[in-house]
């Protein structure tokens, strides 16, 4: 095998271990920013970490925005106030589907 090709391989393989880099970075970015949303609506919902997994999911495919796009938005809304109406409302009957029932008033006898 002559110098050119084998830098040529070379080249190829050093591309597309940058591209897996890269791809592995942005997963690791989303990974956190989900699970930081997650514990917002753990906190917010009083549901289980699990749970709070589902809401957003339910909340990405009600709204058809992307998983990290809702996780960033609630995110966004814990330090702002801010969150869209239609993720706002998704994420409130999310949570809703989720609750318990009230709480018996007094003790049971």
């Amino acid at each position: 095998m002559n110098d050119p090709q084998k830098a040529e391989r070379t080249a190829d393989t050093v591309s597309g271990l940058v591209e897996q880099v890269d791809q592995l970075r942005q997963a690791v970015d989303s990974h956190a920013s989900i699970d930081q949303a997650i514990g917002i609506v753990v906190a917010l919902g009083q549901v289980a970490p699990e749970q709070g997994w589902e809401v957003l999911r339910e909340v990405s495919q009600h709204t058809n925005i992307k998983l990290r796009a809702v996780a960033d938005l609630i995110l966004a809304w814990g330090q702002n106030g801010d969150l869209p109406a239609e993720v706002r409302d998704e994420l409130g009957a999310s949570l809703a589907r989720r609750a318990g029932p009230p709480p018996a008033e007094g003790p049971v006898t």
